[in-house]
């Protein structure tokens, strides 16, 4: 379990394909605080640390992860957004994250806003619905939908948020994992039956 709380940026150093699966090696300023076995979320996935060198962790997508995510597109030397599993002693400062990526969204525009940005998403799994002042995570950053619309919403992104995640690196047309909030995936299910 995640808050969507981005903890650090990690560096994509090594990517290595074997049958279906495809290990990853994320080089961090946390990688030597992991231990193997660790849950920790890359953009917003939950992935399983198998390795852990000095400077660098190893982990591994699956076949699944792979079909749901993003992480197909990964290459070496992109930013990928980091975060430990939470901690049940403290405060959760952005929302319950899974670490489940439900569907893989598009940015379809990026507005600068003079001290903030407006990026819109778009998305196609009917499944999954957005409320306005709802909670979204998208790439493992917990953050709340400014405007809703049907496969489609926008959220608004801080500057602090801006610098201290891959947004940065982000362009329209660029792939992002997005997690919809579990509450909502509940009632939706509750009432589609």
């Amino acid at each position: 379990m995640f808050t969507g709380i981005i903890e650090k940026v990690g560096k994509i150093i090594d990517i290595e394909k074997e049958e279906e699966n495809i290990h990853f090696s994320i080089e961090s300023s946390i990688s030597n605080k992991l231990k193997i076995d660790q849950s920790i979320a890359h953009n917003g996935i939950c992935l399983t640390v198998v390795d852990q060198k000095k400077d660098y962790h190893l982990v591994t997508a699956i076949k699944e992860t792979l079909m749901k995510s993003n992480a197909n597109d990964w290459e070496i030397g992109d930013e990928i957004n980091l975060e430990r599993c939470l901690k049940f002693n403290g405060r959760i400062d952005g929302h319950l994250v899974q670490g489940h990526v439900d569907t893989v969204g598009i940015i379809s525009n990026i507005e600068n806003e003079n001290g903030s940005f407006l990026i819109s998403i778009r998305y196609e799994n009917s499944d999954y619905i957005t409320v306005e002042k709802g909670s979204i995570t998208i790439n493992g950053i917990s953050l709340t939908v400014v405007n809703s619309k049907e496969n489609a919403f926008s959220v608004a992104i801080i500057p602090y948020t801006w610098e201290n995640t891959n947004f940065k690196n982000y362009t329209i047309g660029d792939k992002v994992n997005l997690e919809f909030d579990i509450l909502g995936k509940y009632i939706s299910k509750l009432i589609a039956k």
